[in-house]
């Protein structure tokens, strides 16, 4: 079998697929997802922090404080549902 059609079959088709294929591996695996997630949203963040900072800042480091940031924000947003909603828990 060549590799274009190994390809084509493990490759959805269309948006939907796509869809329910995300929608598969985030019951499956939600943890490996979630971490993927929020290391693509920290693609986003990172530039932005080196940008903010001093010339004495490395990437690295800017990269560290942003997912630090995100860990921050997502520990503050578990603690608000579960003050205000304590009966789930």
């Amino acid at each position: 079998m060549k590799r274009n059609d190994l390809l084509n079959d493990i490759l959805p088709r269309d948006f939907q697929e796509t869809i329910e294929l995300a929608q598969m591996l985030w019951k499956r695996h939600p943890i490996p997802v979630q971490l993927f997630l929020v290391m693509c949203f920290n693609l986003i963040i990172a530039p932005a922090v080196y940008a903010a900072a001093d010339e004495n800042l490395t990437k690295k480091a800017a990269w560290g404080l942003s997912l630090l940031g995100l860990v921050i924000i997502a520990l503050a947003i578990y603690l608000f549902v579960v003050i205000f909603q304590p009966e789930r828990f």
